[in-house]
């Protein structure tokens, strides 16, 4: 088949997975839109140091199997190629997303102002602690329909990992390009971080445990919590 004549740049742009092409010099020569995503939260010369260390020993192309995390990014495999000396490509491989085996009953659930329910629940959480607390969050974010009764004891629990630490910083937002699929809705993602200079890790169990039932990812690590929240219309 000839495919001189076929432009594959538009699926290319439309992949999910980032695609990054760099010069010899690291320069970005093209990047499609969910790499221009992705650099929000790593650096260029991070991922062309990646590039440089997985590629091939000649040309061709050479794919990898290896765990890279950027915040709410997850990847489990790369593909280094370079047909030249002056141009190195790099793809990296998203992570799939685990499916809840709970199926959300959407009209049982309440529609929500999330805002309004995290701010009532760190009032609750500032009766008990004088943590040093900082709020930033996105006010035009929709309202989303979701169990409040569960989310309420999942916001409580995280709060609580960070109920000694000197201070604590937390943040509302909407995690631009990226969405979930539920019951064949495309949903989009806000995220909730919680950081600190360290935290509470008995409860991590239960906060999966409550972040399942309303098919929302927890990102637990040593000093931070991160829920990605589908905004289910």
């Amino acid at each position: 088949m000839n495919t001189t004549s076929i432009d594959f740049k538009s699926f290319i742009e439309w992949d999910n997975n980032p695609f990054i092409l760099f010069n010899n010099q690291g320069k970005i020569l093209y990047l499609n839109n969910a790499a221009e995503i992705l650099f929000g939260y790593v650096t260029k010369a991070e991922l062309y140091d990646i590039s440089l260390a997985y590629a091939p020993q000649s040309f061709g192309y050479k794919t990898t199997t290896l765990s890279l995390n950027y915040d709410s990014f997850s990847f489990h495999a790369i593909t280094v190629g370079y047909e030249n000396e002056e141009q190195i490509s790099l793809r990296l491989y998203n992570k799939p997303r685990i499916r809840s085996k709970r199926k959300i009953e959407k009209d049982k659930l309440i529609t929500t102002d999330i805002n309004i329910l995290l701010e009532a629940n760190i009032a609750l959480f500032k009766t008990k602690n004088t943590n040093p607390l900082k709020l930033l969050t996105d006010q035009d974010l929709p309202s989303l329909k979701i169990d409040q009764n569960n989310f309420s004891k999942l916001l409580r629990k995280t709060l609580n990992a960070f109920r000694a630490s000197d201070s604590i910083d937390i943040s509302l937002k909407l995690l631009l390009g990226q969405h979930v699929i539920i019951d064949g809705k495309k949903e989009s993602i806000a995220q909730l971080s919680v950081i600190a200079n360290g935290r509470y890790t008995d409860t991590d169990d239960e906060i999966r445990s409550l972040a399942e039932i309303s098919q929302i990812k927890p990102i637990l690590s040593e000093h931070a919590i991160k829920l990605e929240i589908p905004l289910i219309q």
